[in-house]
């Protein structure tokens, strides 16, 4: 599906949809419970992929009363069954990695895959780790890679392991330490990057009664635990991520003296993509957060490049950018390799994508810079890369460029904001169907 995005003015207020990375494990941990409600889930390719995993394993997930903002999800109470058939994860990194170390836990075995993007990304430190801790944990294609085989009894114990590939290696394995006999100690080999995203894991686990923390070495959660929420519910706050593309377009493309874009429900939390708001604040957009109210407003300035460490937020490195490609001077985007490895090569879709709007960039292995002041965006066709995040940040740029700039691969959005292109046209934008 392609979308036209035309040059346009924005204003108005919205709300952020909520967070997919708490959803995930919201999820998954009322699957390693007896049972819990989730409130206010994401709802969205990638959460659906988890729900079927949970569903897999033996529990059961409730849509019926979606339209009260309640999934009800019948856990499998700490011990996954054999799945009827294969696992599929289809796109969502995050499932995968998640449900690797809960199918280890299984006395027989699990298969997992994907699309062939999923297909396409490195599982290898995780399935080591797994096999270290004493269960079954194979690459199909012997690459790392999906497909993989997963089981044989999870026991738990001491593993290393390289923190500054994927978060989400750490975050499956306290999930998953948990409920095993020994628990889980993670000494990590490398720094952690997206060191937010296991903090949000362990509010998370927090949350639903089960203790694990960051020590100086890396992480540990004690064995012997049991999943149960307070209450028996679980609150997912909005999503920071998806807020930063509608932060973004109040700062590129609402008119002088407007109120710009207000975001309601940007709560504080552990979301590491918190950071956009300083972000945008130094670049020289307007910006007012209230946190006690969780409103968010985000109107233009005069913005001007600044330099961004996204070693702890690889997620807002395409918007990030975007915004750079808008600015006077240059936004130097670093510590960004590990932003390589998500749904596509990130930083390389970036600079190839603005580049065909007229953005000038340099790509390094580790650093994107964009050269705003050299810039002069056109409206083009561009192509989402199958990249939900691309293709938001992409229609975030176009927004300001002179013309109509085509964004192919649209429909991708529907990973992590399934209303972004709604969303956006209630605030204003010229958004069309090609």
């Amino acid at each position: 599906m392609k979308k036209h995005v035309s040059q346009s003015s924005v204003d108005g207020r919205c709300r952020a949809p909520p967070s997919k990375s708490y959803t995930h494990r919201a999820i998954l941990a009322a699957g390693y419970a007896d049972g819990a409600t989730v409130e206010d889930p994401l709802v969205s390719a990638d959460t659906k992929a988890t729900m079927r995993a949970v569903s897999a394993f033996g529990g059961h997930v409730d849509r019926s009363a979606l339209d009260a903002g309640v999934l009800e999800v019948d856990g499998f109470d700490g011990r996954p069954e054999t799945p009827d058939d294969v696992i599929n994860c289809e796109n969502s990194g995050t499932t995968t990695r998640l449900v690797t170390a809960a199918a280890a836990l299984g006395e027989d075995l699990s298969v997992l895959t994907g699309d062939d993007s999923l297909r396409s990304r490195p599982h290898g430190p995780l399935l080591d780790a797994v096999e270290s801790l004493g269960a079954r944990a194979e690459s199909t294609r012997r690459n790392g890679q999906a497909p993989l085989v997963i089981g044989d009894s999870l026991s738990g114990g001491t593993v290393s392991m390289p923190g500054d590939v994927s978060s989400q290696f750490v975050t499956a394995l306290l999930m998953a330490g948990a409920v095993t006999e020994a628990g889980i100690e993670i000494d990590l080999e490398t720094e952690l990057k997206s060191a937010p995203y296991v903090d949000i894991t362990v509010e998370v686990l927090d949350a639903f009664g089960v203790d694990a923390e960051r020590t100086d070495s890396g992480c540990r959660v004690a064995g012997g635990q049991s999943y149960s929420p307070d209450g028996g519910s679980y609150a997912v706050p909005s999503d920071f991520s998806s807020i930063s593309y509608l932060a973004a377009a109040g700062a590129v493309a609402s008119d002088a003296g407007s109120d710009g874009v207000v975001v309601d429900g940007a709560h504080p939390s552990a979301q590491g993509d918190t950071a956009i708001v300083d972000v945008l604040d130094r670049m020289g957009a307007e910006i007012d957060w209230d946190r006690d109210a969780g409103e968010l407003r985000a109107a233009g300035g005069d913005l001007s490049g600044v330099e961004v460490d996204v070693g702890d937020t690889p997620d807002l490195l395409p918007t990030i950018a975007a915004v750079g490609a808008v600015a006077e001077g240059d936004t130097r985007i670093v510590n960004c390799e590990h932003v390589r490895l998500k749904e596509t090569d990130r930083v390389t879709a970036m600079a190839e994508e603005l580049g065909k709007l007229g953005a000038d960039v340099t790509e390094e292995r580790d650093t994107l810079t964009v050269h705003g002041g050299d810039s002069s965006l056109v409206g083009a066709e561009v192509d989402g890369r199958g990249d939900h995040r691309i293709a938001m940040a992409l229609a975030v740029a176009g927004l300001v460029a002179d013309g109509t700039t085509t964004i192919a691969g649209a429909e991708h959005v529907d990973v992590s904001f399934p209303d972004f292109w709604t969303v956006l046209d209630e605030l204003g934008a010229n958004v069309t169907d090609a």
